[in-house]
């Protein structure tokens, strides 16, 4: 990739990003983990705003949205979730869930809303979306039901805080007059703004954080030496669930593809093929990375597989709350006029910070450790146990709530090949023919009998027959 940082949510729908002005990524060391956390280097989360000046162009038009999924239908994910079934042991009621992302409106359907700050605009509160990204986001949480509609977020009496990290219509102030005016701005946000708004929300005593955007780099960075002190504060100090997305593949933030598994060395460390990490999700300590998966179950085909996913979701075909209205959407509009399916990890993820909440309000009892523990262990695992693309299998909100958890999950890397001998099999009993050999012995001692019958007839017939001689 190029020598510049992007921080970009992982979504090819909305193709959200924005600039890092940090130095150029050096080349990766193979198994090289996320280097021990400095909690020395977490940021401070207050004050909420900008580290410089911000603008936002004249030119910067918010994206639009095609609306639609109006109506008793249930989506397709979430009828995939059993939702209806889920929602009978838990709605996660009670649960505050923030959302680090680009903003998220004021809408009918996220009642109690709340600014939780701005570190993109110089006086915003968060509740401004201008990219559409993080409504879509937040509803896929906790849109509350309404009588007659098909869709509702996961943790339906759920309450958002918003926390806007990241925007593509804003840029540094004063970039506009070294611009053509058809140029587009050039994005603000950036690792240092999302470790700090991850402390502002743990400091919020929030119980769940969902973060829909990844960094990709091929080396570990300074700023996100940040993050992972954000992360493990948030984890462990304040006993929040982390929940992050593996990313997209993209031609720019984040090129080609993680192996991981070598096919001449399946059993090889994991972290011995990956070629550039995403964060948070490598911090995988103290997040729970989220993978994407079609409607037939198989990884998505934009998902990044990596040593760090933790289970995967529903990411593609989405319906969300409309950005623009009052209504829901089902797909976007980027300023160039593309049209795109809500489809992305970035909309995975919601749904696994969803299921998060649901299972924080029905087991109050448990750490956030516990709670991804529990979420990983009840999925629908793949034959292997684990793998780089869907981790521990797809979520599975009944079974969160409702399972006994092993004692153990399987480790995050492939089982190392096993010779064994097969047992043989005892040799069959023989057929008991008894029944069959006294018919045929019955059969052949009548038949003898009356052929010897039937021979013996002939000299009595002599004997006593009439000789020619007495006519």
């Amino acid at each position: 990739m190029s020598g510049r940082w992007r921080v970009a949510a992982a979504a090819v729908t909305l193709g959200l990003s924005a600039s890092l002005g940090m130095g150029g990524n050096g080349g990766v060391a193979l198994a090289e983990r996320p280097p021990a956390v400095d909690p020395g280097r977490k940021p401070a989360g207050d004050p909420a705003a900008p580290r410089e000046p911000t603008e936002r162009p004249a030119n910067s038009h918010c994206s639009d949205i095609l609306t639609g999924g109006e109506g008793p239908t249930i989506p397709d994910a979430q009828r995939a979730l059993d939702l209806e079934r889920a929602w009978q042991f838990s709605k996660g009621a009670g649960q505050r869930i923030a959302v680090i992302d680009t903003g998220v409106v004021r809408h009918p359907r996220l009642p109690g809303l709340e600014a939780g700050g701005d570190f993109v605009a110089n006086s915003g509160d968060g509740t401004e979306d201008c990219d559409g990204h993080g409504t879509l986001v937040a509803g896929l949480i906790a849109a509350s039901q309404v009588p007659g509609q098909g869709f509702a977020g996961v943790a339906p009496e759920a309450q958002i805080v918003t926390i806007r990290q990241t925007s593509k219509m804003y840029q540094k102030e004063g970039l506009s007059a070294q611009k053509n005016p058809e140029d587009l701005p050039d994005g603000y946000g950036n690792l240092y703004t999302m470790a700090s708004a991850i402390v502002r929300a743990a400091d919020m005593g929030v119980s769940v954080i969902n973060i829909s955007e990844t960094w990709c780099g091929t080396s570990h960075q300074d700023a996100d030496m940040e993050v992972g002190a954000a992360v493990r504060y948030a984890a462990l100090e304040k006993d929040v669930v982390v929940v992050v997305a593996a990313g997209n593949k993209d031609s720019n933030a984040c090129p080609g593809d993680n192996q991981v598994i070598d096919p001449l060395d399946p059993t090889a460390d994991p972290w011995s093929n990956v070629t550039y990490y995403v964060s948070p999700a490598h911090w995988d300590d103290y997040v729970l990375s989220v993978g994407s998966i079609a409607a037939d179950g198989a990884p998505s085909s934009f998902t990044i597989p990596g040593p760090w996913v933790g289970v995967a979701a529903p990411g593609e075909n989405m319906v969300s709350l409309d950005p623009r209205g009052t209504g829901t959407a089902v797909r976007t509009v980027d300023q160039q006029g593309n049209q795109a399916t809500i489809q992305g990890t970035s909309f995975a993820t919601p749904i696994v910070a969803g299921v998060a909440a649901l299972v924080r309000a029905r087991f109050p009892e448990l750490s956030a450790l516990e709670v991804i523990e529990r979420i990983q262990a009840t999925a629908h695992a793949p034959a292997e146990g684990w793998n780089p693309y869907i981790g521990y299998g797809a979520v599975d909100p009944v079974a969160a709530l409702t399972n006994a958890v092993p004692g153990e999950l399987p480790p995050k890397e492939p089982a190392p090949a096993k010779n064994q001998q097969l047992a043989v099999p005892p040799a069959p009993t023989p057929p008991d023919h008894t029944a069959r050999d006294v018919a045929l012995i019955g059969t052949g001692v009548i038949a003898t009998a009356s052929v010897l019958g039937y021979l013996a007839s002939f000299p009595i017939r002599r004997r006593f027959g009439v000789s020619p001689d007495d006519r």
